[in-house]
């Protein structure tokens, strides 16, 4: 079976407004800075997921919007449900599992990844249970599960802080992961201050 029928990648992203998400890092370059920045790492994670041979799910925060820049071609488009992001990436998973074997979940802020890193995550997925990417501040920027939800694996956690990536590999412990390369997601001003990819929207600081 050609891989891309077994494989699915799900994209979280937020509907792009000014003031809404990147709190902590709209707290020091501001609103307008912070949306441009979420806009430059949307066009990044357009760039990366387009060629990938896997379908594509686009999962918006809000409501899905008309003339958006995920070709309707190549992405299939959904708004989350739920209280919390456990229980949105959940309900997400449970949906992709209906028609795909491995799938795998990112969001949106990662400048830190290509499509590469998919790749290889998918490539883990047909040997193992699970594969996640850790992030720098504690949490992880990707998770890979094989044809069913990891028990426990989305509750209890407290979404957002270091404490993420730890409590979710007490989830694997019986399972057969794979973890990929560490990486720097984009949550605050310290996480792109000295990035040059980032310094145009940096100059008013």
């Amino acid at each position: 079976m050609n891989p891309k029928n077994t494989d699915c990648l799900i994209i979280f992203t937020r509907n792009p407004k000014l003031g809404k998400g990147k709190r902590r890092l709209a707290a020091t370059v501001g609103d307008q800075a912070a949306l441009e920045i979420y806009k430059f790492l949307l066009a990044h994670t357009l760039k990366i997921t387009k060629d990938l041979q896997a379908t594509k799910k686009v999962w918006y925060s809000d409501e899905v919007p008309k003339n958006d820049d995920w070709d309707d071609a190549l992405y299939h488009k959904y708004t989350q449900e739920g209280e919390d992001l456990g229980v949105r990436m959940k309900i997400a998973f449970l949906d992709a599992f209906k028609t795909h074997d491995h799938v795998v979940i990112i969001g949106s802020d990662m400048h830190d990844m290509n499509t590469t890193d998919l790749e290889k995550a998918f490539k883990k997925l047909h040997t193992h249970d699970a594969v996640i990417g850790p992030a720098e501040d504690g949490g992880y920027y990707l998770l890979g599960l094989t044809k069913k939800v990891v028990s426990g694996i989305f509750e209890n956690k407290e979404w957002g802080t270091s404490a993420v990536l730890e409590k979710t590999l007490e989830n694997l412990k019986d399972y057969n992961y794979a973890l990929l390369e560490e990486r720097n997601d984009v949550d605050c001003y310290d996480d792109i201050k000295n990035i040059p990819a980032f310094q145009p929207f940096l100059k008013h600081l």
